[in-house]
């Protein structure tokens, strides 16, 4: 062992030394796959490494390999910009929608032929790195394509994930974290052990882990990183993809063995049907063939359409199936009062895991697969994810076996009456003290897209209903007041009840945005909530807002406008806002200057798909110049801006005599009014 006191000068050479040893035994193993120390020599080398730099604190960097995990829980997860869109891929299903897209490519390319790199599409959660000067800098979640989350002090966990490689030039890397089944079967057996729910599968646990604030606590969640692309914008930057591949493996990144270059589409689908016999072997899931043109010039020429390239495709396997019995068809209430019909289903193995309960969606639903009590049905998992029932085996059917007709009354102590709104396929319980929707209110109220209250998940909530210390979200800002009653419950501890208060309070931080999605509003998701705060500003502002301001907004179309009005016009709701404001919670957004004044005293209203920019991006752009955008047409529009397949809006501008521009003409104007 080397002497921890000795000179600085050796101490720094062993200490490079040990980091570019361990660095090069991390490649052997994460990239390679042919260790050739065995893990107590790893080890060993690690501790000594840690030893050196606690006694010579001075020489510690934040690429060394013992810094993986390191700094203070994060307190909230920041947004950050994409340098360039994540996108998404289209998906087929079957041979001839593949050929019909290798069709649409040699079409693109004019008759040029093209080859086509396949790869394995795992299941998992999509990531983009950045280095700079050889470190890892930014590890950033996909989030809608444009934006994602800041998540690098989480990802710098993974051990696959290289903290420093041999290039100085400023890039950016693509892949996938996902986790092995192994490791998410331990984890679920840990979470049951501890009381807690264990997740449905291994993505939405890898997505969960990632969302964690304490990289500590990631750290114990073994996930993996293979990476599928590498942007250097440099002079040797790769002109196929499958020389990105190359480059990113020669970097030390892990990438998947299984990709291969085929020169024709009878290739790509002999992979595809290859890979679909061999993918329940593999120690991971994955849930298709991603296929992507191999010339990076040919991608470029191709380009895009909407969110999704005209190079590259997704084809998804057939689901999974398996046969099993429905012993009873229950019911659950959600925070909204929809009542679900679900199956109780015989345990059966699909997939790497146990099915026991699916959901039956609605009432028509049931009817027309016909069920019975005691039916032999199939079960299926679409995308190897969610299990469904998809079918009845009608010629199994025991005798006496009674159709299943739903129930008028809630499942819920309070026993309330149900009723089915016409022209609804739901039924609903209205009753807003039912105990399961104050559960799933609480839940939703605390869940990490809205309020995101650490240590207030699924089992605390359902504790401090059954106590009487939470009856709606408002009384969760009383929690930290209430600290004998919380103690006084089994499993909490001082410690647990002070990361509790901690994640109470950190919470009135959220946005207003986040407020309005927390508060359950019917229709009103993130992306609506994010809509409303932008078109009224103060909750004040939304309470007061009438049907034909709501439904004046881009995107937001009657049946939502009815529900934020019915939600805002009850007392009890009025009441709720007005203790969760006097909590600390932001019940208005910032105001935002425009940029400039350019669109000022203009009106635009966009239609139809725009194939360069959201038609959110594009309201933005116009109210950041001053403009405003808004979503009917009328007299007093100045501009239509129509994509394609534009409908109504476009007729009633044209019978108005409104200006109408193409995507290439507003961009133009834009560039007019900037210049």
């Amino acid at each position: 062992m080397f002497d921890t006191d000795g000179d600085d000068a050796d101490v720094q050479r062993r200490i490079e030394e040990l980091r570019k040893q361990i660095r090069h035994h991390d490649v052997l193993y994460y990239v390679e796959a042919r260790p050739v120390i065995s893990d107590r020599q790893y080890d060993a080398m690690l501790r000594e490494l840690q030893d050196l730099e606690a006694a010579h604190p001075s020489l510690v960097t934040s690429d060394s390999p013992t810094q993986r995990v390191g700094g203070a829980p994060i307190k909230t997860f920041v947004t950050v910009k994409h340098a360039r869109p994540m996108l998404s891929l289209a998906n087929t299903y079957t041979a001839d929608e593949v050929r019909d897209f290798d069709r649409r490519v040699r079409d693109g390319l004019e008759g040029s032929a093209a080859a086509y790199v396949c790869e394995l599409k795992y299941d998992g959660v999509a990531m983009s790195l950045t280095y700079r000067g050889g470190q890892l800098v930014l590890a950033a979640t996909r989030g809608d394509g444009e934006q994602g989350d800041d998540v690098t002090q989480n990802v710098r966990t993974i051990r696959s994930v290289p903290l420093r490689v041999d290039a100085d030039h400023e890039f950016e890397v693509r892949g996938e974290v996902y986790m092995l089944q192994a490791d998410f079967e331990a984890l679920n057996r840990d979470m049951e052990a501890a009381g807690e729910k264990p997740y449905a599968n291994p993505r939405n646990l890898t997505a969960g882990s990632l969302k964690l604030k304490d990289p500590a606590e990631v750290a114990k969640r073994t996930m993996q990183f293979t990476a599928y692309y590498i942007d250097e914008r440099t002079n040797a930057a790769a002109t196929t993809h499958a020389q990105g591949l190359d480059r990113l493996h020669a970097l030390g990144f892990p990438t998947s063995s299984a990709a291969t270059v085929c020169s024709t589409i009878h290739d790509v689908m002999s992979f595809v049907d290859a890979w679909e016999a061999k993918r329940h072997d593999l120690p991971y899931a994955i849930d298709g063939i991603v296929i992507k043109v191999n010339d990076l010039r040919q991608q470029q020429e191709l380009g895009f359409v909407a969110r999704s390239p005209r190079w590259a495709i997704a084809y998804k396997y057939e689901a999974l199936k398996a046969q099993t019995v429905l012993q009873d068809i229950t019911l659950q209430v959600g925070r909204t009062g929809v009542v679900t019909p679900v199956a109780e289903l015989a345990p059966t193995l699909l997939a790497g895991s146990t099915i026991s309960r699916a959901t039956l969606h609605n009432e028509d639903f049931v009817h027309e697969l016909g069920l019975h009590i005691g039916d032999t049905v199939i079960i299926e998992k679409g995308g190897d994810v969610i299990p469904k029932v998809s079918a009845v085996v009608a010629t199994m059917r025991p005798h006496g076996a009674e159709p299943w007709s739903m129930p008028h009354v809630c499942p819920c102590d309070h026993r309330s009456q149900l009723h089915r709104p016409e022209g609804e396929a739901n039924w609903y319980c209205d009753d807003s003290s039912c105990p399961w929707q104050v559960r799933r209110r609480l839940q939703h109220f605390a869940s990490r897209d809205a309020m995101d209250i650490d240590g207030l998940g699924e089992r605390a909530v359902d504790q401090f209903v059954e106590a009487g210390l939470l009856r709606d979200v408002a009384d969760i800002y009383a929690l930290p007041q209430r600290a004998d009653n919380v103690l006084a419950l089994e499993r909490w501890a001082p410690k647990s009840f002070e990361r509790l208060v901690a994640g109470i309070e950190q919470s009135k931080q959220q946005p207003y945005s986040r407020v309005l999605f927390a508060l359950g509003i019917r229709f009103v998701g993130e992306g609506v909530a994010k809509i409303l705060a932008r078109a009224f500003p103060t909750i004040d502002a939304l309470t007061a807002a009438t049907a034909e301001q709501l439904t004046a907004v881009s995107d937001i179309g009657d049946r939502i406008a009815e529900c934020v009005i019915d939600w805002c016009s009850d007392v009890h709701n009025r009441a709720l806002i007005e203790r969760l404001q006097a909590a600390g919670l932001h019940m208005s957004a910032p105001a935002a200057a425009p940029s400039s004044q350019a669109f000022a005293g203009r009106t635009f209203v966009f239609t139809g798909e725009l194939t360069t920019m959201t038609r959110r991006d594009a309201e933005e752009l116009v109210e950041s110049m001053g403009g405003k955008a808004s979503g009917s047409v009328s007299a007093k529009t100045s501009y239509v801006v129509a994509g394609a397949a534009a409908g109504s809006k476009l007729a009633k501008a044209q019978s108005l005599g409104v200006p109408v521009l193409t995507e290439e003409e507003f961009r133009a104007l834009v560039a007019e009014a900037t210049a």
